[in-house]
């Protein structure tokens, strides 16, 4: 059985959302974000970064998300992203990875300012991640209403990008109004389509969310942990 180490509302609902939409069976563990638990010896010596999510396989531990999405889909199948022989393998790798490699780490930047910037420069520096984020969302969308079938629920890619527009519209908690989702059409659609599937249902109780977390989002209240 795998075991997700996870903390509510973060980069693991990702992961939570692929393993049920593959049905496999999976136990969680928290990582307690509130007494900084990422940063035990314990947590550190599955993910050196520190990072959430991890999933312990019978392969060993796995971090980074891309990596993780990837090694389950060519593991298990199951439809969420093309096989290593599938014409549309090729595209679907680019834009996971530029989910992965860019967006995200785009967006981690608008999240976690501190970690990047001093505060002398953290105005501007906001301003400029918010721009590559929104120019990324640009992007996606285009790509989304171009190849509505490599995109569509549940596939990886949609499951990858609706959660990134959930915390576009929650985070940073007091300054959260940069992102609008009108805007982006195609992924509004793939947002809401991936709101119909039970495996979300099963998200929004696991996690506190409400029943439209990726549309119309609120802070989670987790039974368990913190999302911060």
């Amino acid at each position: 059985m795998y075991v997700l180490h996870y903390a509510p509302d973060n980069a693991s609902l990702i992961i939570r959302l692929a393993l049920d939409e593959l049905r496999l069976p999976y136990r969680t563990a928290l990582v307690d974000r509130r007494v900084r638990a990422q940063d035990s010896p314990a947590y550190r010596a599955l993910n050196p970064a520190g990072l959430i999510p991890t999933l312990e396989t019978p392969d060993g531990p796995i971090s980074e998300t891309g990596a993780i999405l990837v090694w389950l889909a060519d593991r298990h199948g199951g439809g969420l992203f093309p096989a290593v022989d599938a014409p549309d393998r090729a595209r679907a790798l680019k834009w996971l990875f530029f989910m992965a490699n860019t967006a995200h780490a785009d967006l981690r930047q608008v999240f976690y300012p501190h970690l990047y910037v001093t505060d002398e420069g953290r105005a501007g520096h906001a301003a400029l991640a918010r721009a590559r984020m929104i120019r990324s969302f640009g992007i996606l969308d285009q790509a989304a209403a171009a190849a509505p079938a490599l995109f569509d629920p549940p596939s990886i890619l949609s499951i990858y990008v609706a959660a990134m527009m959930r915390w576009s519209q929650l985070y940073p908690p007091d300054d959260c109004d940069w992102f609008h989702p009108e805007d982006f059409p195609a992924l509004g659609r793939l947002a809401t389509e991936l709101e119909k599937r039970p495996c979300v249902t099963a998200l929004c109780v696991a996690e506190g969310m409400t029943p439209r977390p990726f549309t119309r989002p609120a802070p989670p209240s987790p039974p368990e942990g913190a999302a911060l």
